[in-house]
């Protein structure tokens, strides 16, 4: 999993944890906290099938050996080439979703000059996590290695995700792994967090362990919250106005945390979304989280 381990400051446990399972597990049911989670899911699919119709885009390449591990790249026109990259990782707690439908900031940022690319993972319970992460971590060295090939400036990759996605982001983005892939220690040059799972303990006694199959003290190996990113990374972090008080403490905490250890993060907020419409903000040139994510990557 890495070296890197370091002690966080965490907040009050019971703005983590909350002292109630029941009140818990409410908090962290991120699908029980909007009213049209299938209407968000179908937006998800019409921007994707957008990027699938206007964008260029070199699908299922493969960097590991198991059938899950692949990924996708949009780059940018010829002219704008070696181009940054923005790779991004999908949520659904670990456990749904696919790269299918995760590209949907694809049209905004090629037309930004920063190439897009998406990954799959195998899905829990299928995997463990410290198994999601070391395919993750694969990836975008698969990435800096062969990016070449498809128009990435292998010096210029910036990872991202939402909720799950975020939570495996922040892990890629994590001091100490690099080394044993022979990669450099700063591979990643920014990182996009939104809605994120950053300290896992609290989901350990919810509905959330039938997939993630931990124990409590498992936890801060598989915790972003426990593996900082190195000082003075750039960091853009989100959460939405509209999302549970376990989500918004998550990022609190992390955002905390970051700041302590002297990252620059850049906190962007978006009272109007929820833990689903918030990504959709990157499909969205004018957004301010659009913003500033293609601002982290120097082409705001």
């Amino acid at each position: 999993m890495g070296h890197g381990s370091q002690d966080a400051p965490v907040r009050n446990e019971v703005e983590l944890f909350f002292r109630d399972l029941t009140e818990r597990g409410r908090q962290y049911d991120a699908r029980a906290s909007v009213a049209d989670f299938d209407a968000c899911v179908a937006e998800y699919a019409r921007l994707a099938r957008k990027v699938n119709n206007e964008c260029v885009g070199i699908y299922d390449l493969r960097y590991g050996q198991s059938q899950a591990e692949r990924l996708d790249i949009f780059p940018t026109a010829l002219g704008a080439q070696p181009a940054p990259v923005f790779v991004f990782i999908h949520g659904g707690y670990w456990r749904s979703q696919t790269k299918e439908d995760a590209p949907i900031m694809a049209q905004a940022f090629t037309r930004a000059g920063v190439a897009v690319c998406v990954l799959e993972y195998t899905l829990l319970p299928e995997a463990t996590l410290a198994e999601v992460v070391r395919q993750v971590r694969s990836a975008v060295a698969w990435l800096y290695r062969n990016g070449a090939g498809y128009g990435i400036d292998p010096d210029r990759l910036y990872v991202g995700g939402s909720s799950a996605g975020a939570h495996l982001a922040a892990m890629v983005a994590a001091q100490g792994w690099t080394a044993s892939y022979g990669l450099p220690h700063d591979l990643v040059k920014g990182v996009a967090g939104l809605s994120g799972l950053y300290e896992l303990a609290p989901l350990c006694q919810i509905a959330a362990s039938e997939w993630l199959q931990l124990h409590a003290d498992q936890t801060p190996r598989v915790s972003p919250l426990h593996h900082l990113p190195r000082a003075g990374l750039p960091m853009v972090l989100a959460v939405g106005g509209l999302e549970t008080d376990g989500f918004k403490n998550q990022t609190e905490a992390y955002d905390e945390a970051c700041r302590a250890a002297g990252l620059a993060v850049n906190r962007v907020h978006v009272p109007q979304c929820n833990h689903f419409d918030l990504l959709c903000e990157l499909a969205e040139p004018q957004s301010e989280l659009c913003r500033a994510v293609l601002e982290m990557a120097g082409r705001a």
